[in-house]
């Protein structure tokens, strides 16, 4: 026995008619198109729907790919487009630590006189000076020279 359907999918006429001209014609993204074969097999207002498994067959995807796009569609309030679309991401998923003050410390402490015994600053031996300056993160020496040459300053 099939388990009852927890995710109701009910499309209008002008969705529908959108998602089947969006699967057939024009160039779109696959997972878009994936994703409208998927919720045009899931409306219940076009007449009965079979069951999941046979429904993954149909657009060759796993059973768990089409239980996420039914959850999606009931998440996003019935909205088509942002359904099969792709979901933005909100925020980076790791902040840069180089800021504008930090790259203009960077900038100032390649702009000073190496330290004694050395002829001219390095990338690890700039490195190792952030680590001992007070109000900058740590940085590592490919960052320090991702920062440089991004302002198109040489090391001499």
């Amino acid at each position: 026995m099939p388990r009852p359907k927890v995710f109701r999918i009910g499309l209008s006429a002008a969705d529908r008619e959108f998602l089947a001209k969006l699967t057939t014609s024009g160039a779109h993204p696959a997972r878009m198109i994936m994703r409208a074969r998927v919720l045009l097999e899931l409306d219940e207002n076009a007449g009965p729907v079979a069951d999941r498994a046979v429904i993954a067959d149909r657009v060759a995807v796993s059973v768990n790919t089409v239980l996420a796009i039914a959850k999606r569609f009931g998440e996003t309030g019935g909205d088509v487009l942002a359904t099969i679309g792709r979901k933005q991401r909100e925020l980076p998923p790791v902040p840069s630590p180089v800021t504008g003050e930090v790259e203009a410390r960077l900038i100032a402490l390649a702009c000073s006189r190496p330290p004694e015994g050395y002829t001219r600053w390095s990338l690890r031996l700039l490195e190792k000076h952030v680590a001992l300056t007070d109000g900058v993160p740590d940085l590592d020496h490919s960052t320090i020279g991702r920062v440089l040459k991004k302002r198109n300053f040489v090391l001499i």
